[in-house]
């Protein structure tokens, strides 16, 4: 450990208490009818950073019933979209003039590093605006080629009430995927952010009604996956359940969601390769594997956890990755300086090890790391920075999600070889290539099985473009044009021009 780059000092000061977040219905901040609370003690300060409410049946029964009416009512529904813009882009404003105490709090209760909360928190106002602009520009159809007396219009109209249920990696982003978007469409919305992380969603509260968003039309219950969330995805006054997290969740909604024929739109896990051939620019795809793999500390879903690299170019393309490893900045989250953070529980921590043990067992060979670390004044719920040589497809780490600093090494020979190991995977959410060769990455590109390929790039993103994965990693997608038709109905209006239609039953 003593060659790897640890920030100890922390720049920005820990707050005087802890956050007090609270349900939110009706436009109404309030408690739990039981008083019940939930602490969230930092995973890389080990202090009471944010005190929760804890909902249940009571609490998910009463944001339910307010977004129902909300909805039925049509006071955000019927709205014109002109109108509907008006508050999402207010909403983005006030975003924006929160973001230092909103990326202070995602730190503190997620333990990512307080410059990449920044950025996401900050960012999220992006996806807020062009939320607002799709509102302004959504349109149907018309069809005024079925004859001379048909004109036919396709109305798109808002699904109802949704169900959003977010994750604890990267909460105020993932939210922003989802709300913004089924707002301007013209639903309304319960929301349940991860218990872990509820405090920058509860801050969301103030903003909303700042903004001039009706009562009822977004409703936030803070709470366990049970209750909170089983009733969310099963009751009948809900339209549409949209989730991200773990594939195994993600089945479970699926099959209880079901029993309604509710819509469900799933982001799930990953388990992401970028392609690395010998004509790539070695440099620049070094240091985006190492981004790839140390962003969030591993913990997100579209970490590239495994690369598969050609032979020939192995040696060398490893030694670069373990010399950047080296230089990543792992420490303390409250130092601006910092690259890599906590891992968000003790027993998320110590799955990684278990993988990365159980990996060492079956024959890997560690090039870097594959243990704990510790930061001298904020604690052990650190984890190494920690490269895998000599992993072979039928491993666990290289199949399953580690969510984890850990980055397994597989090798190819040929193209054809390549497009199988980074198609042998239950999952399907990205996949990147590097090479100079336009043809080489345009084959691979085309036939990788993911929802979003990369091209000597890894994780650009835009709000325009959608979000999704195939296979386990989901259905459905985010952001982007697609992304907000997810959250719309199509109804088809046929209208008759004068008395033109033939009667159908012929008088005696």
């Amino acid at each position: 450990m003593k060659d790897l780059h640890i920030i100890t000092g922390q720049t920005v000061a820990l707050p005087s208490s802890p956050y007090k977040a609270r349900h939110f219905f009706d436009s109404r901040l309030c408690d739990s009818a039981d008083g019940r609370v939930s602490d969230r003690i930092s995973p890389s300060h080990g202090v009471l950073v944010s005190q929760a409410a804890l909902g249940g049946v009571t609490e998910t029964e009463a944001a339910i019933k307010a977004a129902r009416a909300a909805f039925d009512d049509g006071r955000w529904s019927r709205l014109s979209s002109k109108d509907r813009a008006a508050v999402l882009n207010k909403v983005a404003d006030l975003i924006e003039a929160n973001v230092e105490r909103m990326a202070l709090m995602e730190t503190l209760e997620s333990g990512k590093p307080i410059s990449q909360a920044r950025g996401e928190c900050g960012g999220a106002a992006d996806l807020w605006r062009y939320a607002a602009s799709l509102a302004r520009t959504s349109t149907g159809d018309s069809h005024n080629g079925l004859g001379p007396d048909i004109l036919g219009v396709v109305l798109k109209e808002p699904i109802g009430v949704v169900s959003i249920i977010t994750p604890w990696n990267f909460p105020f982003w993932i939210l922003s995927q989802k709300l913004p978007f089924a707002l301007a469409a013209g639903c309304t919305c319960v929301v349940k952010p991860s218990e872990i992380t509820p405090s920058t969603t509860a801050m969301l509260a103030g903003m909303l009604v700042e903004a001039g968003l009706p009562a009822g039309v977004c409703n936030i219950v803070l709470g366990f996956g049970s209750p909170v969330g089983s009733l969310m995805t099963t009751h009948p006054d809900v339209d549409m359940v949209t989730f991200t997290g773990s594939t195994v969740v993600g089945k479970l909604i699926t099959k209880s969601a079901g029993d309604t024929l509710k819509k469900v739109a799933l982001e799930l896990g990953g388990k992401n390769p970028q392609v690395i051939f010998p004509d790539a620019d070695m440099e620049s795809a070094a240091d985006a594997v190492a981004f790839g793999i140390y962003f969030n500390a591993g913990q997100c879903c579209n970490s590239s956890s495994r690369i598969i690299v050609h032979q020939d170019i192995a040696d060398d393309f490893v030694a670069r990755v373990v010399a950047l490893s080296r230089q990543v900045a792992f420490g303390n989250p409250l130092n601006d300086a910092t690259q890599v953070g906590a891992i968000v529980t003790a027993d998320h921590s110590a799955k990684i090890d278990r993988y990365v043990r159980e990996a060492v067992a079956a024959g890997a060979e560690v090039c870097l790391g594959g243990g704990s670390l510790t930061v001298p004044g904020v604690g052990t719920q650190f984890y190494q920075p920690t490269v895998l040589r000599g992993v072979t497809s039928d491993m666990a780490i290289a199949r399953e999600e580690v969510f984890g600093p850990v980055l397994s090494v597989l090798t190819f020979r040929t193209l054809q070889e390549a497009i199988q190991l980074a198609n042998d995977a239950t999952y399907g959410l990205s996949a990147g290539v590097w090479s100079e060769n336009v043809h080489t990455c345009l084959e691979f590109a085309r036939r990788v099985q993911a929802g979003t390929v990369w091209t000597n790039t890894w994780m650009d993103g835009f709000p325009e473009l959608a979000f999704g994965g195939v296979k386990q990693s989901g259905q459905g997608r985010e952001i982007g044009q697609y992304g907000f038709d997810e959250f719309l109905e199509v109804k088809s209006l046929v209208m008759r021009i004068g008395r033109s239609r033939a009667p159908w039953v012929k008088k005696a």
